[in-house]
């Protein structure tokens, strides 16, 4: 017998952006911190964030310039010759 089963698996954080830029795989990232919604803290690369084109993006751009410095845990999640 085979049994058809899809397993859903969801992991939800809420992330901030930082001032700090890195290099993946020869692009420019920026690295955004945040945490899981069971407290974990997590470290991300973002390479590009897209706003659907029927979406109005002027608030989320404006949202987007306000960076806030990375903490030192965030500066230390990535090696340094990953820093642009």
């Amino acid at each position: 017998m085979i049994w058809n089963m899809r397993i859903v698996n969801t992991m939800k954080m809420t992330i901030e952006n930082t001032t700090r830029i890195i290099e993946v795989d020869g692009v420019p990232a920026c690295v955004w911190e945040g945490k899981t919604e069971n407290g974990i803290d997590v470290y991300a690369c973002i390479v590009r964030v897209v706003v659907h084109d029927d979406d109005d993006s002027s608030e989320f751009e404006a949202d987007l310039k306000q960076c806030r410095a990375p903490s030192a845990t965030a500066i230390e999640a990535f090696p340094l010759d990953m820093i642009l």
